[in-house]
């Protein structure tokens, strides 16, 4: 089987996921790995929003796609994709809010489900890149501010004004010079016509 026909077999994530090399190292080697990986999707379902190391979040992020993903696709009453929540949910009863809440809130969207922000380290101390881990549409308030309401405060419409004003000010004084100086301009050609005159 070539390249192009195993690409067909994977699934249609919407988020990009490239092979990186990281350095997931567990005492308990790769079982213990894959659990650590199965406890972090099992809680950003149950609390749509958590806060962890960037490379573990990064590689959960994709397993939590492709776990929404595949219950959007297939529905609860595929084989596979049960056999693949109940894999990668601990909480079994977080199988029901997959299929019951994540799935209608989900399946109209034409973006990832889940959001990565980073997040700042803990100084002092050891320097390990940290993130927010958390799916969209969640209960809890955007950690971006949204600036896009703001025109209608009160402090931001005097600001206006004043600006306004400050400008008609501005663009006064330039008018005043402008004319000013067309008279001066006219004033000295008429005397120079009267020298030329005066000259002749």
């Amino acid at each position: 089987m070539n390249q192009a026909d195993v690409s067909k077999l994977m699934s249609q994530l919407r988020i990009s996921i490239q092979a990186k090399k990281r350095n997931l190292k567990n005492p308990k080697g790769p079982e213990g790995r894959l659990l650590k990986l199965r406890k972090t999707v099992t809680a950003l379902l149950k609390h749509e929003r958590i806060e962890l190391y960037y490379n573990r979040a990064d590689e959960a992020r994709g397993y939590a796609e492709l776990l929404i993903s595949n219950a959007i696709r297939y529905g609860d009453r595929h084989i596979a994709t049960m056999e693949l929540a109940d894999f990668w949910l601990l909480e079994k009863q977080l199988v029901h809010k997959l299929f019951k809440v994540l799935v209608p809130r989900f399946e109209n969207m034409s973006v990832s489900y889940t959001r990565m922000y980073k997040a700042p380290r803990d100084y002092p101390g050891m320097y390990y890149k940290k993130s927010v881990l958390e799916l969209r549409g969640n209960p809890y308030p955007s950690l971006i501010p949204d600036y896009s309401h703001n025109r209608t405060f009160l402090h931001n419409i005097l600001l206006d004004e004043a600006r306004k004003d400050y400008k008609r000010e501005k663009f006064a004084e330039i008018a005043n010079k402008l004319k000013a100086q067309s008279a001066d301009d006219t004033s000295k050609g008429s005397e120079t016509k009267s020298q030329t005159q005066e000259t002749t």
